[in-house]
């Protein structure tokens, strides 16, 4: 069973910046069995992407999906969109003043959305990338929430590589004429890599256009991201990106993550030119130094960041045991 869009209206939310909001609108979509008649399998939605995460046009049906890694006849998949990603195409849902928001209160609105819900417990929340934080954040403020935290391509913090990048989108954003369009670009580098750019175009040409077909690639995907996204959102989800950090006001990491009760999964590309692999493994040996439950896996791809999107073979080899 593949469910509509839902809502649920949280009241008088407050970030951690102070901000109140009177309402947020919380949508969501339900996937394979229906909720309460089977383990709970919470999906974190990545950057550009939504709750829409199965089904003919879900953005991750390579791994959900009925005989797929998350098997939708044994699961139920219950996936939140973050507020004001705009995928309810509702103008007035959107976050203008997307600086008062944290990747930590968008973990919290996701946890009142599943106490709306009923739901004290879920099998295991899994998410790529911005998902993955998120999700990290959850297992700290909801410790007997989550039995399995599944990380790809992600950490429980924003490296300085990234809030440098994510600043560069933002002077982007804020100052060209296309904005969506020119950040789109300059993020598909840091998402894929140089040697998997080689093995697709190998400095071919498109003679429609004359230019390099990496140009015209790239192009593509600036044009596709005007079509199904907007400049608010994205400026939020850059925000969010920016601001993943389960150590925040808490303490170093040792201190906030001794108390973790979840299983931690950590899933690594071995090109990850973005969330860098050896971050993670450094993450791996403080679990261990705590005694937390964890491991971490490593995708190899020539794809990078973007391998959690394509390498789907190996992320059902690498977490069945999982699922």
């Amino acid at each position: 069973m593949v469910d509509i869009l839902q809502h649920i209206t949280i009241q008088n939310f407050k970030t951690e910046t102070g901000f109140e909001s009177p309402i947020i609108d919380l949508t969501y979509q339900v996937f394979g069995k229906p909720l309460h008649t089977a383990p709970i399998v919470l999906v974190n939605h990545a950057f550009t992407g939504n709750s829409e995460v199965a089904g003919n046009d879900g953005w991750w049906k390579g791994i959900i999906g009925v005989g797929k890694l998350i098997d939708l006849n044994k699961y139920t998949v219950l996936s939140f969109d973050i507020p004001g990603n705009g995928y309810d195409e509702n103008p007035d849902k959107l976050i203008k003043n997307y600086k008062d928001f944290n990747s930590r209160d968008i973990a919290k609105i996701f946890g009142l959305g599943l106490e709306k819900l009923n739901v004290d417990k879920v099998h295991s929340a899994i998410g790529p990338s911005l998902g993955g934080g998120i999700a990290w954040e959850m297992v700290i403020l909801f410790p007997d929430l989550i039995d399995h935290l599944v990380a790809l391509g992600s950490d429980w913090k924003t490296s300085d590589w990234i809030i440098g990048h994510n600043l560069v989108q933002e002077q982007i954003l804020n100052n060209s004429t296309k904005p969506l369009h020119d950040a789109r670009l300059m993020a598909m580098l840091f998402y894929r890599t140089a040697i998997s750019f080689k093995h697709r175009f190998n400095r071919s040409v498109n003679e429609e256009k004359g230019i390099f077909n990496a140009e015209s690639w790239l192009l593509h995907h600036g044009d596709k991201i005007e079509e199904r996204f907007n400049l608010t959102s994205y400026q939020l989800m850059n925000q969010l990106l920016t601001t993943i950090d389960i150590t925040r006001g808490r303490g170093d990491f040792r201190e906030v993550a001794k108390g973790i009760k979840a299983k931690i999964t950590q899933v690594v590309i071995d090109t990850d030119i973005f969330f860098l692999p050896y971050e993670n493994y450094e993450t791996a040996e403080m679990l261990d130094e705590l005694g937390v439950e964890n491991s971490i896996m490593e995708i190899k791809s020539i794809y990078g960041h973007d391998g959690f999107l394509i390498e789907f073979d190996q992320l059902e080899e690498l977490l069945k045991d999982i699922y």
